[in-house]
């Protein structure tokens, strides 16, 4: 029974360390692309090295022995080089990268079931061991004689470890970190059991246990403070050095001061007794003695209890900032929330067509805070697109290195948020864009220099809201794109006739077609137009658009607008003969009435006047072969994309929706102009128009014509 509960507490420890685990990988890859940058920087030696110590410390915690020995290993190198022992090297950049790569592997192994190749983790460690100063070897080479990375005068230090009481919460088991305190030198712990309650008021999955340890060893105090490098910000720890240079035997029992005055004579117990009982009045001794007076004993006194209370106040608030909770419990919230709008859609229909007040208010109210409900929910659901902006780093120093270009990464609006949903799909186009412009855009560095560029190319990640959206951008100052040889490849593909007049915007949209490639040869990495369909396909699958501009010379632009999230949206329901469509509300610019007056036509274009200005419309009774008559008055709801206004004509125009996206389906895929469908309160289904695609397919259906 009890291997059993084991087992189950080691799977639950590793579930709960799992999001940390990733985010520390991260965390690691970060702080090494900022070490290759400022390699003598010490504050970011310690992000590297503190990232792996807590690796090695919660990894062992969970029982993931395998991979706290690897980072074990890694760390090594890492605190000769904070002692100055050893100094940052390329060498040792990529092969920490390697090594943070395999330590992925590792996890990978645990929580996505896949295998991880054992050889490269030897292949790794062997490599990080020759690198070693002669000396300072992994003391987990030869775990019976610990060899010291750095030898210091011997010390005796006396040190109290109060974890905080809910430190099982977080998944970390103290006595590892006792076991390792061990490790370092000649150990005596002590544990205190005077906090622990009698049993009717224990509560078992909090600690209630403090230790105090009595440690001689060389290694200096930085080597205890790394064992509590990961719980220090919430549990008390204070290290106190009591003798230097000689130490305790391994045979004495420590002892206070006064009780080793007493065994020798030098003091009675009473003398001792009084003493204290003086140091307890420290403030009293001083006044009488005329060192300070009374008021400024109580003004220090006030100081020291106030900053004591903030100080705990803060502690007490830090713990309570955050809660992680899994993706799919999140996910699930926010079906239910949808299905929560639906209903209250439903209830606010049956209270507006009764004769009620009372139910109509209740309806009212509920519609409110369901509206509130949704908005938090969604606002949880919002992370900062900083979060994959960040992993493009590595990408980038591989494949410029790999290609023997010169190319620097800046990013702009990482805090920008986003729907998480949209984020977790966005990584793989942003990829592909970002190896195109490193691969087929960005010139060689003799090349750029003889343009009279800077050798190291640039490329520009950056975010930004606009309205509903969020614009992604992806600059580079390269070559930018022939659109001369655009035209030619799709001459050759029978794509445009040989005498057709395309815009330059027409002809870069002929890059996003399937195959289509301009690249003179074919790598392993990318060209530009290789796969760019795939790219389309992804971006368009998350209701957004993908917009290319070039100067030939000086580089390329590509936009992605994005929707913020692909939950739960606020329409604009309206309604032809008895079927209803919704609009983005976020597309729509205002709405007018269609009378003949203020219709033309020029050619097969329909043109409405609107207070001097001339509006292009679509009239989706029409355009979707719908049956039935034409109300006397149509209402147009007019539309604004990308700073173009286009009309849509339909019969009424019902208001204001929230609306919960459902997909269509895979039977109704190839349905242009509809991304989706939502719920109505009575039951019926509403299209949700895909008002960008709509615009677009009939601009190509008239340019064909």
């Amino acid at each position: 029974m009890s291997d059993d509960n084991e087992t189950f507490d080691l799977d639950v420890l590793r579930e709960m360390f799992k999001s940390e685990a990733y985010e520390l990988i991260g965390e690691l890859e970060n702080a090494l692309l900022a070490l290759e940058e400022s390699p003598r920087e010490k504050d970011v030696i310690s992000r590297v090295f503190r990232a792996l110590h807590t690796i090695k410390g919660s990894g062992g915690a969970c029982g993931f022995d395998n991979i706290s020995h690897f980072a074990h290993e890694v760390e090594g190198v890492y605190d000769a080089i904070r002692n100055d022992k050893m100094v940052v090297t390329r060498e040792i950049i990529n092969l920490t990268l390697a090594a943070r790569d395999q330590i992925a592997a590792l996890f990978d192994e645990v929580y996505k079931h896949t295998t991880a190749e054992s050889e490269v983790t030897e292949q790794i460690i062997n490599r990080f061991r020759s690198l070693l100063p002669q000396g300072a070897a992994s003391r987990t080479k030869q775990p019976a004689e610990p060899a010291p990375t750095v030898q210091e005068p011997q010390a005796t230090y006396r040190i109290r470890f109060r974890p905080a009481r809910d430190i099982f919460l977080t998944g970390t088991n103290p006595q590892f970190l006792i076991d390792e305190l061990r490790t370092l030198g000649t150990c005596r712990v002590v544990a205190q059991l005077g906090d622990i309650p009698p049993l009717e008021a224990l509560d078992p999955e909090l600690c209630y246990i403090y230790w105090d340890v009595i440690l001689t060893t060389t290694k200096g105090v930085n080597a205890i403070k790394d064992v509590f490098i990961f719980i220090q910000d919430t549990s008390e720890l204070t290290i106190e050095p009591i003798d230097i240079e000689g130490g305790l035997s391994e045979d004495d029992d420590y002892k206070k001061l006064g009780e080793i005055l007493v065994e020798r004579g030098d003091l009675s117990a009473a003398d001792i007794e009084e003493i204290s009982s003086e140091q307890k009045r420290i403030g009293e001794l001083l006044v009488e003695k005329g060192l300070v007076n009374n008021d400024r004993v109580e003004a220090a006194l006030t100081e020291q209890q106030h900053v004591r209370g903030l100080r705990k106040e803060r502690q007490k608030s830090e713990e309570l900032t955050s809660i992680r909770v899994q993706s799919d419990k999140l996910d699930k919230l926010v079906d239910l929330v949808g299905e929560l709008v639906t209903v209250q859609a439903r209830l606010t229909q049956v209270a507006t067509e009764g004769t009620s007040a009372l139910l109509l208010t209740i309806a009212e109210e509920v519609e409110r805070l369901t509206a509130e409900l949704r908005d938090n929910t969604m606002s949880i659901r919002m992370l900062p697109i900083g979060t994959i902006f960040n992993k493009f780093r590595r990408l980038v120093r591989d494949l410029s290195q790999s290609l023997g270009k010169g190319v620097d990464l800046f990013m702009e609006g990482a805090e920008t948020e986003l729907d998480k949903s949209v984020i977790e799909k966005l990584h793989d186009p942003l990829v592909h864009l970002i190896r195109n412009c490193i691969d087929h855009g960005i010139e060689m560095p003799d090349e750029r220099q003889a343009l009279g560029k800077a050798r190291n190319g640039n490329i520009i990640l950056s975010a930004a809201h606009s309205g509903a959206h969020v614009l992604i951008r992806i600059d580079d100052d390269g070559a930018g794109i022939d659109t001369e040889a655009i035209r030619r490849k799709g001459i050759e593909r029978g794509m445009i006739s040989a005498d057709a007049e395309l815009t330059e915007k027409e002809l870069y949209a002929l890059i996003l077609a399937p195959g289509f490639s301009t690249a003179k040869q074919v790598t392993d990495v990318s060209g530009r137009g290789v796969g760019m369909d795939v790219v389309k396909q992804a971006i368009e699958a998350l209701r957004g658009t993908i917009e290319i501009t070039s100067t030939r010379g000086e580089g390329t632009t590509i936009i992605l607008s994005l929707p913020l999230t692909l939950a739960i949206i606020d329409g604009f329901l309206t309604r032809i003969g008895n079927e209803h469509f919704v609009f983005p509300l976020s597309l729509v610019d205002e709405c007018v009435e269609l009378t003949a007056a203020q219709s033309h036509k020029m050619g097969d274009r329909d043109l409405l006047n609107v207070r001097g200005e001339i509006v292009p419309y679509i009239k989706l009774r029409e355009r979707f072969a719908m049956e039935g008559e034409r109300p006397s008055i149509e209402q147009v709801v007019i539309a604004k994309v990308d700073n173009v206004r286009v009309g849509f004509v339909v019969d009424h125009v019902v208001g204001g929706h929230q609306t919960v996206i459902k997909n269509l389906g895979k039977m109704y895929k190839g349905v242009e102009g509809v991304s989706g469908a939502t719920i109505l309160g009575n039951g019926s289904v509403a299209l949700i128009l895909d008002v960008p695609r709509l615009i677009k397919t009939v601009e190509r259906e008239e340019t064909k014509t």
